[in-house]
């Protein structure tokens, strides 16, 4: 593992408006500090809306390629989420798009139904582990932060180094109302699994007159923060060292002692 420079854009996404957004958030992006990983918001260039007939694009549409392209241009690879029509069912989908044109996705699996996302997307029911420079990173999407069965790190056998990801990452619309269950939950999850967590959140108010406060932060393995962003845009880079976590898990191996279970993602 080498350390990773991370760039977290915290941008004030423009409502029903992907043209407007790929601007806004392109020239964030070129402005920033070099990067090895640049995250965005979940649906960046949307906002978290239920209207998926009118903003959901296909893979092959306009969005996905910008991304791609903008990744190849600043060198770097770029995360966040898009609404995403597959065949006839529309997904909340993390994009994992890589400087040298790859791409990589994952299906939001828990969908928020108190918004009533459940009646109009899609769940997945597959985590995505990608490698970056040594790494391995699990991005995720918001509601799946409360959910701590499907984030369970070390699955894997002892002999196999047990941890399954070094880095959990989660890209957000979460509002301000419940800003405290969002910076209670990452520390959380960085804890019981002994990793880094970083979370992007947006700012600015949506469509729905829902406001947002931010408070993207980057977390290190024992819940200390290492960044913790305010309630305005804000773009800033990070670099992660793997020596701390490597250390703490050395002298710290908790997992070795956790609850085995299989997962049932069917339901």
């Amino acid at each position: 593992m080498q350390t990773l420079t991370i760039t977290l854009v915290q941008g004030a996404t423009r409502w029903h408006d992907a043209p407007g957004n790929r601007d806004y958030y392109g020239a964030l992006v070129r402005d920033a500090a070099p990067s090895d990983l640049i995250v965005l918001p979940e649906t960046f260039l949307s906002g978290f809306t239920n209207d998926t007939l009118g903003n959901a694009e296909f893979m092959d549409g306009p969005s996905v390629a910008w991304m791609c392209a903008l990744a190849g241009e600043v060198n770097a690879t770029i995360t966040g989420s898009l609404v995403i029509r597959d065949g006839d069912t529309v997904y909340n989908r993390l994009i994992w798009a890589s400087p040298d044109g790859s791409l990589a996705y994952y299906d939001k699996r828990h969908l928020f139904r108190m918004a009533g996302e459940h009646t109009r997307y899609g769940g997945g029911n597959e985590r995505l582990i990608v490698e970056l420079k040594g790494w391995r990173i699990l991005p995720q999407v918001c509601y799946d932060l409360r959910f701590p069965v499907w984030l369970r790190n070390g699955r894997r056998e002892a002999s196999a180094g047990g941890m399954d990801y070094d880095l959990a990452l989660f890209v957000a619309n979460w509002p301000a109302p419940r800003r405290q269950p969002w910076r209670t939950l990452l520390r959380a999850r960085a804890i019981e699994n002994l990793c880094y967590v970083i979370g992007v959140n947006r700012v600015g108010v949506d469509g729905n007159d829902l406001p947002y406060a931010g408070d993207s932060a980057v977390i290190d393995p024992v819940g200390e923060p290492l960044v913790e962003l305010g309630t305005q845009e804000q773009v800033i880079t990070v670099v992660l060292d793997p020596a701390p976590l490597m250390a703490h898990r050395e002298r710290f191996p908790a997992w070795m002692d956790a609850d085995r279970f299989s997962l049932d993602t069917s339901v």
